[in-house]
C-alpha cells in the first residue's frame, strides 16, 4: 500500500511531529485545519470568515492529495465555544450538505487562542464523476497544460513559448474535476495522408487510477476519428509504468523504443492498429 505525506511547511507541522495530511492508498486523512490565511499571514476575527478560510485550506490540501470535497466520508468540526457553531452552519452545510459525510462536532480548545474553529476530514479516493475537458485557450490554460506536461514528462519539459507554438499545430486540452486541474492531452494530426494520428493523455500522479485518463483518452480518440484516422499512436516515457500499462490496456502495442539524440531517457512508441467507427 502506497503512503505519502502532504506537507505545507511553515514550521508548525515539524514542531508537533506531524504533517498536514497522509495519503494511505485510497484513503486521505487531513489533520485538524485552522483558518490561518498563508497568503495574508493572518487569521480573520469573525468566526464565519474563519469557517470559510478553514474550508479553503482543507480544499487545497484535498486537491494536493488528489481528491475533492466530494470524496469526504467523515468530517469533524472543532470549536472552543459551542455558541459559535450556529453562525457557521450555513457555510459548512454549503460544502458538506451535498456530500453527507459522517459529521461530529467537538467542543475543545485549539492551540492558538485566535482560532475559533478547526476542520478535520477523512476522504476516500475512488472513480471520479464529472471530469471536464476543455480545449486550451489563453495564457492561464497554456500554463496549466505546461504544468501537467512537465510534471508527467520532466525529460521533455517545455517552456511556455514552446507550448504556445504547439497549440497552433496540435489540439491541446486540459482536464478538470470541479476547478481542480487533473490532467492534459495532445492530439497531433497525421503528418501525411493515411498516416497515424497521435493521442497522448497525461494525468497528474495523485489523480491516477480514478478514471481521468480514460476520459481524456476517449475524448482524444473521438477527435482522432473526426480527423479521419484509422490508426492512432501514442508516446510514453519508458520510466512511466502507469502510462505504459494504461496504453496497453487500451489496445496499444509497442512498436519502437529509442533514446533521443543527446538524451538519456528511453521513450516508447505504441500503436493501436484500427479505430472502430
Amino acid at each position: 500500500m502506497t503512503k505519502r505525506w502532504v506537507v505545507l511547511g511553515g514550521g508548525f507541522e515539524e514542531r508537533i511531529g506531524g504533517v498536514r495530511a497522509v495519503v494511505d492508498g485510497d484513503w486521505v486523512h487531513v489533520a485538524g485545519t485552522s483558518a490561518f490565511d498563508s497568503a495574508a499571514a493572518s487569521v480573520p476575527d469573525d468566526v464565519v470568515e474563519q469557517a470559510e478560510q478553514c474550508l479553503r485550506n482543507v480544499g487545497a490540501v484535498l486537491a494536493e492529495a488528489g481528491c475533492t470535497f466530494a470524496d469526504v466520508v467523515r468530517v469533524r468540526y472543532l470549536l472552543p465555544a459551542r455558541e459559535d457553531l450556529e453562525a457557521c452552519l450555513p457555510v459548512l452545510r454549503r460544502v458538506f450538505g451535498p456530500v453527507r459525510p459522517a459529521a461530529t462536532v467537538m467542543v475543545c480548545g485549539l492551540a492558538d487562542a485566535r482560532m475559533r474553529i478547526g476542520v478535520e476530514v477523512d476522504a476516500r479516493r475512488g472513480p471520479v464523476d464529472g471530469v471536464r475537458i476543455e480545449v486550451v485557450e489563453g495564457e492561464r490554460m497554456l500554463e496549466q497544460w505546461r504544468h501537467v506536461h512537465n510534471t508527467v514528462v520532466p525529460p521533455g519539459a517545455l517552456s511556455l513559448g514552446e507550448v504556445r507554438e504547439r497549440s497552433g499545430r496540435y489540439r491541446l486540452e486540459n482536464a478538470y474535476v470541479g476547478e481542480v486541474l487533473v490532467g492534459c492531452s495532445t492530439v497531433r494530426p497525421a503528418e501525411r495522408e493515411g498516416g497515424a494520428v497521435t493521442v497522448i493523455a497525461r494525468v497528474l500522479p495523485e489523480w491516477r487510477g480514478r478514471g481521468v485518463g480514460r476520459v481524456l483518452y476517449e475524448n482524444g480518440l473521438a477527435y482522432a476519428r473526426v480527423l479521419g484516422a484509422g490508426v492512432v499512436e501514442t508516446c510514453v516515457l519508458a520510466a512511466n509504468g502507469d502510462g505504459l500499462r494504461f496504453a496497453e490496456s487500451r489496445g496499444f502495442v509497442e512498436v519502437d523504443r529509442y533514446v533521443l539524440p543527446e538524451g538519456l531517457d528511453e521513450w516508447v512508441d505504441l500503436r493501436r492498429s484500427v479505430i472502430e467507427r
